[in-house]
């Protein structure tokens, strides 16, 4: 959290008894107090001619899901918000039904996303690419 004061900027990182402190200090003292912002990055390949890139900043400690929310892919995409749907719970992913990840590294939707960090939507295979080659190798 950042402490704002008429003269000068403090960055602390505080426990939650800390923070009700603060919280009440600020509130008898005219202080603001205010998250860390982070950026990060989000890529969705829809298919070989529609690509998205973003850059977006969000409060320190967003989840994956809600960095997806804020972006507005869950209402853009309506495949990826009907699958956030159904694996919102989900705690460890599964290989070959999860659809995000970080730097290719498949996270849960509750991952909380750290500074730069590159969100990943990731679509379903038409075909599996080992029999593709195979299939073309006969050719």
């Amino acid at each position: 959290m950042v402490k704002l004061t008429a003269d000068e900027v403090q960055v602390n990182k505080l426990d939650s008894a800390q923070q009700d402190n603060v919280q009440q200090d600020n509130f008898q003292q005219g202080t603001v107090l205010q998250s860390i912002m982070i950026t990060v990055y989000l890529a969705y390949a829809e298919d070989a001619q529609s690509q998205h890139y973003l850059t977006l900043s969000v409060a320190d400690g967003t989840t994956l899901y809600a960095a997806l929310k804020k972006a507005g892919w869950l209402i853009q995409f309506e495949g990826l918000a009907k699958w956030c749907d159904e694996v919102i719970d989900v705690v460890v992913p599964t290989a070959k039904r999860w659809h995000v990840g970080i730097y290719a590294q498949k996270q849960p939707l509750n991952y909380q996303l750290q500074p730069f960090d590159r969100i990943e939507v990731y679509r379903s295979l038409s075909a599996d690419p080992m029999s593709q080659r195979k299939i073309k190798s006969r050719v």
